[in-house]
């Protein structure tokens, strides 16, 4: 038996990573999530990126375009797929624990399993590391570990801006 039969073999996301990661990287990008979803002429590879101080429109269309082209050379993506390049945006999903670590202080709302229930919490991130994380609810610190949680992900709150003119009569 030849050390590569030993070797575990790498799922096809995990090997899009390692290909994606590192150009993302030179280009001062963040590889923030990747998912390859669905089969035969209905998949999708939704490649989601971040940046310090995010990303812009332009930004998101010229790297999708740069990655098109990385992966049109890949032999695990012959046949057809739709590239789907995006960010995080403003309420975004927390599927790791960098995910959850970028956005402390911010609003969440978590499902998660306690024994045989489901409970849901919406409270202030108030930390995270690699094994759970501290939501502030009502201003009761929680802790839950990461095994816990079924679904998380930030809120973001529209305000009305004030209107102009319409401030206090002295």
């Amino acid at each position: 038996m030849s050390k590569t039969d030993t070797m575990p073999r790498l799922t096809t996301a995990q090997r899009l990573r390692g290909l994606i990661g590192p150009y993302l990287e030179a280009e001062h990008l963040e590889l923030d999530d990747l998912q390859l979803m669905g089969g035969g002429g209905a998949r999708v590879l939704r490649v989601v990126v971040d940046g310090q101080g995010g990303v812009t429109l332009e930004r998101l269309a010229e790297t999708s375009r740069r990655l098109s082209r990385l992966l049109d050379a890949d032999a695990d993506l012959q046949g057809p797929y739709r590239l789907e390049v995006t960010s995080p945006g403003l309420e975004r999903r927390l599927r790791t624990a960098r995910h959850f670590e970028k956005s402390v202080d911010r609003e969440v709302v978590l499902k998660v399993r306690t024994g045989d229930r489901v409970h849901t919490f919406r409270g202030r991130l108030a930390s995270a590391d690699q094994q759970g994380c501290e939501v502030s609810v009502d201003g009761d610190p929680q802790w839950f570990a990461y095994s816990e949680v079924l679904s998380a992900r930030t809120v973001f709150r529209w305000q009305a801006a004030p209107k102009p003119g319409k401030g206090k009569a002295t």
